[in-house]
């Protein structure tokens, strides 16, 4: 059981510099030898990504809406196993969650995990308005324990005196005053932060200034302190979960492990840490394949996952690697389980921006003006290796790009994949393919990846020796 203790960083809306000061914390954390367990509440890609490299162990996501809230304390005892201390970067503002009710918000997530929040607040032109502000988040819900706050963008010595002061008249501690510093503004583009992938040295750098100002700034013992255990309860355990799913559909384990290839590196980096994690535990030999580098796939491949990512920003690198795209359209010719979400569906596609992709699936890809956003309830409207006809899920989207058509047409052994309320539609079932725009957590589908792995065992059975 992790003995960790678990600090949740808020704030009351986004841009308040939650990524720097959670990120900087974790990096201080660990620079003095704390061992320190990543998370980030959402289902966001990026942020777990510069966790990662600060705190030299997995980011990992607790996300409500994707894998449901009993997980969510369980998979924080296995992301937390062996540290001393979990930090959780919270999302948006504090009890900002989907539109409709609230889920997924950092707020929930606390209460979930029982752990206390501390409070990030941008306080550029504020004084003594810190303390109305303070006391609302305070008393809003009393199932959250707002712990302490600190301050970050002051102005001066004088600015942090006046913002000590409001906090003592909410009851709140200040636990960090940061100045402003904008040459800490890690690149942004049309999703959000670029990569740690593909930000490389870069990346390191900014987290290494990040762990600097917030070690010089942040009283680390007193974060520290304000830190609970997790309750006693169960640990999320992918072999479990594998065997619960086996056990429920009757399949027993794969006759062979058969190598399922995932795509990583700066272009396709949005994969979850508990994907690799389930494959594994179903019997798979995973191995990574980088679309930006390698010329073929990894020797026996007999499945392949392409997660989201950002082919779009490296479209003429993949379109110039012709080996592997004829090998991953060759593969999936033979039938053979191919899994690919958002980016990884652009890249089966025959072109992306007027640049020739693998060519899998009868459609094109194309940047456009406009942002798709949110969660989704989807049904799977065609069966296929990763879900049942009829299947239900809990998914995100999150891209500005847009496929033509938007669906397989049913002809053959293919069809849509996804179909939810007010929408067409979407996505490509086709073979061994199953390929949408949709994201879905791992965690929360542990049977999709049974499946996938059964699939891609049958394929490498089937195989010429």
């Amino acid at each position: 059981m992790s003995t960790a203790r678990t600090v949740v960083l808020a704030a009351p809306s986004s841009g308040s510099g939650k990524t720097t000061v959670s990120t900087g914390l974790m990096a201080a954390l660990a620079r003095r030898g704390t061992r320190v367990a990543p998370f980030k509440v959402g289902p966001d890609y990026i942020d777990p990504g510069y966790h990662t490299l600060a705190a030299g162990l997995p980011g990992r996501n607790l996300d409500p809406v994707l894998v449901g809230t009993d997980r969510i304390a369980p998979l924080a005892r296995h992301g937390s196993a062996g540290a001393d201390v979990a930090v959780v970067e919270g999302v948006m503002g504090l009890f900002d969650g989907r539109i409709a009710d609230g889920a997924g918000s950092t707020a929930q997530v606390a209460a979930l995990l029982g752990a206390p929040v501390v409070l990030v607040v941008d306080v550029r032109g504020q004084s003594r308005s810190l303390a109305a502000l303070l006391h609302g988040f305070r008393s809003f819900d009393a199932d959250i324990d707002v712990a302490g706050v600190i301050l970050n963008r002051v102005g001066s010595p004088r600015h942090v005196e006046v913002l000590t002061a409001a906090a003592d008249e909410a009851g709140l501690p200040v636990l960090g005053a940061v100045p402003r510093r904008a040459e800490l503004v890690v690149p942004s583009r049309h999703l959000g932060l670029v990569t740690a992938a593909e930000h490389g040295a870069a990346a390191r750098a900014a987290v290494d200034a990040m762990a600097e100002l917030v070690a010089t700034h942040v009283d680390l013992d007193a974060v520290v302190a304000t830190a609970r255990p997790l309750p006693e309860g169960p640990v999320w355990d992918p072999g479990a979960e594998i065997a619960r799913v086996r056990a429920a559909s009757g399949d027993g384990p794969a006759a062979r492990g058969p190598v399922i290839a995932v795509a990583g590196g700066p272009a396709f980096g949005f994969g979850y840490t508990e994907h690799a994690e389930l494959l594994r535990a179903a019997g798979a030999e995973v191995a990574l394949v980088d679309p930006l580098r390698d010329g073929s796939l990894p020797e026996g491949t007999a499945g392949l996952v392409l997660p989201g990512g950002f082919p779009e920003e490296h479209v003429a690198a993949l379109g110039a690697n012709a080996p592997l795209r004829t090998a991953i359209a060759a593969l999936a010719g033979t039938g053979a389980p191919v899994h690919a979400e958002c980016g990884g569906l652009l890249y089966l596609c025959r072109e992306l921006d007027g640049v020739e992709m693998c060519g899998v699936l009868p459609a094109t890809g194309a940047m456009t003006e406009r942002l798709t956003l949110g969660y989704r309830e989807a049904v799977a409207v065609t069966g296929s290796s990763v879900f049942d006809e009829g299947s239900r899920v809990s998914g995100h989207e999150f891209h500005r790009c847009a496929v033509t058509p938007r669906a397989g047409h049913g002809t053959g052994d293919g069809g849509p994949a996804w179909a939810w309320r007010a929408a067409e539609p979407e996505g490509f079932v086709q073979g061994g393919v199953h390929a949408s725009f949709l994201h879905t957590h791992p965690a929360g589908n542990p049977d999709a990846v049974a499946r996938f792995v059964t699939a891609a065992s049958r394929a490498d059975a089937a195989a010429p020796a």
